[in-house]
Parts: structure tokens; sequence; C-alpha cells
């Protein structure tokens, strides 16, 4: 057993574990053993009643406020501390808050602060003062007259929108919908054969998140769309859909951290497109409800509001199934990735058919037969070694043909 993000050891019961206190309240459950070495090797604490009193004592006297825990004897003189991440952020020990970084605990910076004492609060960044007295909305006003038929954007629709505080001063949100205003942006870039060969790039920043998502539509119609001619008719064929990259564009700027000094990242490669938006899931909603659709979760409300009245977003948390339908025919499939500060969606060029070699193609057989193989199973269909097997399947995994799944012994195998 070893120490990780969500698990800490302590032979004695000293203060510093109160940082780990603070880390586990304010971000993730975790748990501190008590009477466990560095190594994890157990030396157990004496009269451990009264060090389950001390270590209750020393929270309730040191972090404000109190978190939710519960302590538990387990064998061998081991004290279980299992924190639960609270809803009242920031937990703070001797006036700083803490987070973990990997097996240690450490002081949050001042933009981690300002998010903790929002989720703390159940306000959104969006809905703060952005401390401009003036702003203009040419671009949203123009936008909201071809998608609404209003005649003039009026003080009263903009309070509609919400791009107002209570106090009637603008709000982050109306910054962000203004012609212009100090948040970071869009960085569009297009690549050759490889990301150390830039074609082009184009920095979209400091403007309205309106233009931001125009320019990458626009980008995207440029090196991912053509006519073609069939006969009488003129079509528009597309390399990669234009209803999965609006879907994945319009999702990154509603759903990002704005508070973060980051840009969402769109890089335009021959075979794909990755995007990548700044800040993990918002707040209350898991992986698996994210990329399955059970909950519409919005980090920034009042922008998704606007983007849904443009038409540019479904409202009710339907953008991961409609990306996934508009490749419903093809060979390689979107993938998601999802870490604590970046969700990133790789939409790859549409394709029928496998590119693939004659022994990879018999790999490709072997998993059609079943949903879940292990490599001896398809060795066996394939009459491969199971060294040649391994070797293939890998080679298709980095086509993004072949996922695998579980570890160890428990490995298998299944198209993408």
């Amino acid at each position: 057993m070893r120490e990780h993000k969500y698990l800490e050891f302590k032979s004695e019961v000293s203060n510093t574990f109160l940082k780990t206190v603070s880390a586990f309240a304010n971000f993730n459950d975790g748990e501190i053993l008590f009477g466990v070495d560095d190594e994890g090797k157990t030396c157990g604490v004496d009269h451990p009643d009264k060090v389950c009193l001390d270590i209750e004592n020393r929270i309730n006297d040191s972090i404000s406020p109190k978190p939710d825990f519960e302590l538990q004897i387990e064998s061998g003189n081991i004290i279980k501390l299992t924190v639960h991440k609270g809803e009242y952020t920031p937990y703070m020990y001797k006036g700083k808050a803490y987070r973990r970084s990997d097996t240690a605990s450490i002081e949050v910076d001042q933009a981690e602060l300002k998010k903790l004492i929002l989720n703390g609060s159940n306000l959104y960044f969006e809905s703060l003062s952005c401390g401009e007295k003036e702003l203009s909305f040419r671009l949203l006003e123009k936008k909201m007259q071809e998608k609404m038929g209003i005649k003039e954007l009026t003080e009263d629709i903009l309070r509609t929108l919400g791009l107002y505080t209570e106090s009637g001063k603008y709000n982050n949100a109306a910054a962000l919908l203004a012609d212009k205003n100090s948040f970071y942006g869009v960085d569009i870039a297009r690549f050759g054969n490889s990301i150390s060969e830039i074609m082009d790039r184009v920095t979209i920043e400091k403007e309205s998140v309106l233009k931001q998502f125009d320019k990458a539509m626009e980008e995207y119609k440029r090196y991912y769309q053509c006519e073609e001619i069939t006969g009488i008719e003129r079509k528009t064929k597309e390399f990669i859909p234009e209803a999965a990259f609006r879907e994945a564009v319009a999702n990154a700027l509603v759903h990002r951290n704005w508070d973060m000094n980051s840009h969402v990242r769109i890089s335009l490669f021959k075979d794909r497109i990755e995007i990548k938006s700044p800040g993990g899931l918002p707040k209350g909603i898991t992986e698996e409800e994210y990329l399955n659709g059970e909950i519409s979760c919005l980090r920034n409300p009042v922008l998704g509001n606007v983007f849904f009245r443009m038409h540019y977003i479904e409202m009710f948390g339907t953008g991961i199934r409609r990306i996934m339908e508009s490749y419903e025919e093809a060979t390689l499939k979107p993938q998601f990735h999802i870490t604590e500060n970046v969700i990133s969606v790789i939409l790859p060029v549409l394709r029928n058919t496998y590119e693939v070699t004659a022994d990879e193609e018999k790999i490709i057989n072997a998993l059609k037969m079943r949903s879940l193989l292990a490599s001896s199973e398809v060795a066996a269909y394939t009459g491969f070694s199971k060294a040649k097997t391994i070797r293939l399947l890998n080679s298709l995994i980095e086509k993004g043909y072949v996922e695998c799944r579980g570890n160890g012994r428990g490995t298998k195998y299944c198209l993408s």
C-alpha cells in the first residue's frame, strides 16, 4: 500500500495532517491513516481512543468551517480519518486553504482560492461584477436581430439575458459578450505533418465570445469542407461533421473556466481536430454523466442561455450525444479526455473503411466476432503468436481503431 492523492500516512499525530484535512474538504474525499509509516508499514498508535479525541479536537479547533469527517479504529491500532468534500468551501487552516498535489498538501493560489469562495457561496464567476461601466454590444445586437428578430438591443433585454448584477452593474457574462473585453479567447493553429510544422495560426482574444465562435467556424469551413459537383448539383462535402465541430466548440466556450488565464486551443490536423477547453467538469457532474449526456450542468448558465437562444447549443445536455450521432457510420469515433483542468475533444476525419495492413485486418475481423476479447483469444482466432498479436493490437490502438480495457490478466480489447 502506498500514499497517493487521496490517501496519506502518518506514523504519529502532529498538526501537519491538518493541511491535508483542508485539502480533502476543499476538493475531494480522502483518508489519512494514523499508525502507518511513510513506507506503508503498520506501526500502530498507543491509546487509540485518546488519539481519536485528540485528532477530533485539533480539527474542530483549527479548520474553519468545520469539515465533515469520520474516525474509525482498525486492527493493528490504526486510526482511519475519512474527510469528505464539503459544500462550504474554502476550508481554511491557519487562514490558508490547501489542495493535494500528488502526495503533498500545498497552499492554493489566488485563482483557486477565488473559485473555492465562489463554490462555497453558490456563485458563478460570470455573475460577478466585471468592473466596467461602459460596454458596447454591436455584435450581440446584430446576432439577436438575425436569430430572434429584435429591432434594438435595449437595457431591458440585457437585463432579461442576465447581464447585470443585483446592484445594477455589468457582470462578467456581459463583458464576455461585449465587443471588447479583457479575457483570453481562442487560439487556432493549423499543423502540417507534425506539431512542429505550423502552417497557420490565429488568436482571437479580448473580443466577444460570439466572435470567437464565428472565427472557429470560419476556420473549420476553410479546411474541412469543400463544394462537390455531382451532375448538375453542387453539394457541400464535410471531412469532419460540421454538427460535431459546432457542438464541441460551443461547449468549450460555454463550459470553460473564464477566470483561468488560458485560451481554448483548437488544433487543426490533416486527420483530426483537437479542442482543449480550460477547466475540468463543472461542479456536481461526473465524467460518466458528462459523456452519457445524462445531466446538463452549466458552469456559465448566463452564457449558456445566450448560446441556446442563438441555436448554437442544445440546453439539455445533448451535445456529446449529437457529436457521437454525427459519426454513427464512421469507423473512427470521437474521443473525449477529461482531467482536473482540461476537457479535450478529438474529432477524426470521416472514414468508412479501416486503413490497415492485411494482418491488422485479421485482428479487426476477430474483434468483430465479440465485443471484448483477451489477447490470447485474438491470437487463437488469427493464428498469430502472442507477441505479434500484442504488437498489432498496439498499432491499432495508436490508429484509434481499437480500445484496451482493464489491466493485467483482465486486459481485453474491443473496436473503438
